[in-house]
């Protein structure tokens, strides 16, 4: 089932939370919307879902708008945060409710309800549990549960709201992994929250990055952050270093020291403010015998975690921390140490230029 969003929009108060917005979201895909909290990702889920009504725009599924149609009648799964299974029902009770309570002409018998909650329980790896309460399994394995309760209906789409967020990182981590398969096996048009990057990028077809109620980008996990359309979005999918520049006739010249980046597709700039974005594993460390086209830099900290070392410095004339990161081997070579200098060389970047300022 295809998704498509119009102009769609939501306040709250003065708050802005949705702010014209539109999408469309093809069958079957695994959709990730990401940002930091209050960027309006839930907000924009509960509307898909019919837990909320627009101030303005449409939403259809399959071409059949669902804007004003009640939650009970959109064909919709819903996966909360916090499991919201029922206590005092067991698993196979809780997996079967959405079946049991549907209008008497479209109820199925029990029998195919048995059929169909013992084919999810199987699905989910936890036919075992069919006769446990809640409260006798554990989170990853309630999450699964509350999944399968979702998918009993059948539902056109399924959607997600931070389905791991209450849950450790080894967990989260094997659970996402999970999804992803299951997510494979059944093919359903599936749109999930979360504000961890590397869940979205490790699980989703394609990532949609929202930043105050609006979308910042659109695309696949590889374009998004490989590709990212400005520095919030570059900033927001890992760790990065800022540095302000120049960018005139295709160069961008770092403001803190001589370091030039060439940057083609600036080719028609003249002489406006920016920025040079360099992801830490992109900075390259270098000896004092190799200071060509590279920027002085004094050594704040070093720490060593497994195979990989990472490094604070500070540039000549720097207001912020830079960080680097290497394979401990180059930083055993090099003979970094805290209190030592070194020089800094950016290997890949990507250079922005801020149009809210004139040159």
């Amino acid at each position: 089932m295809t998704i498509e969003l119009e102009r769609l929009s939501k306040r709250f108060g003065g708050f802005v939370a949705v702010d014209d917005i539109s999408l469309s979201l093809s069958e079957g895909q695994l959709t990730a919307l990401l940002g930091p909290s209050g960027s309006g990702k839930t907000t924009l889920l509960r509307l898909i879902a019919g837990l909320e009504r627009p101030d303005a725009g449409q939403i259809r599924v399959n071409g059949q708008d669902i804007t004003n149609l009640h939650i009970s009648h959109r064909s919709v799964g819903f996966v909360f945060q916090h499991y919201a299974l029922f206590q005092h029902m067991n698993v196979f009770d809780n997996v079967a409710f959405g079946l049991t309570v549907k209008p008497w002409r479209e109820r199925p018998g029990k029998a195919a309800i048995r059929k169909r909650v013992t084919e999810l329980l199987d699905l989910v790896q936890l036919g075992w549990t069919a006769d446990r309460y809640p409260s006798q399994l554990s989170g990853g394995q309630r999450q699964r549960i509350a999944l399968a309760r979702a998918l009993a209906v059948e539902p056109r789409v399924l959607l997600l709201d931070e389905p791991f967020g209450a849950l450790d990182a080894k967990v989260r981590a094997e659970l996402r992994r999970w999804l992803r398969r299951l997510h494979d096996e059944i093919q359903v048009t599936s749109v999930f929250v979360t504000h961890d990057q590397e869940e979205a990028l490790e699980v989703s077809d394609r990532v949609v990055v929202m930043n105050e109620g609006r979308v910042e980008q659109d695309g696949t996990p590889e374009d998004v952050y490989d590709k990212p359309a400005n520095p919030f979005v570059y900033g927001f999918l890992g760790n990065v270093n800022l540095f302000h520049a120049r960018i005139a006739n295709g160069k961008a010249r770092i403001g803190i020291g001589n370091l030039t980046v060439v940057t083609p597709e600036h080719q028609g700039e003249n002489s406006r403010p920016g920025w040079v974005c360099v992801r830490p594993h992109d900075i390259e460390l270098l000896p004092a015998e190799d200071q060509q086209g590279s920027l002085h830099a004094t050594i704040e900290l070093v720490s060593v975690v497994g195979p990989t070392a990472r490094v604070e410095l500070r540039a000549d004339g720097a207001r912020e921390m830079l960080h680097a990161e290497l394979p401990k081997q180059r930083l055993m070579e090099l003979g970094l140490r805290q209190g030592g200098e070194t020089w800094i060389r950016p290997m890949n970047s990507r250079v922005f230029v801020d149009r809210r300022e004139s040159g």
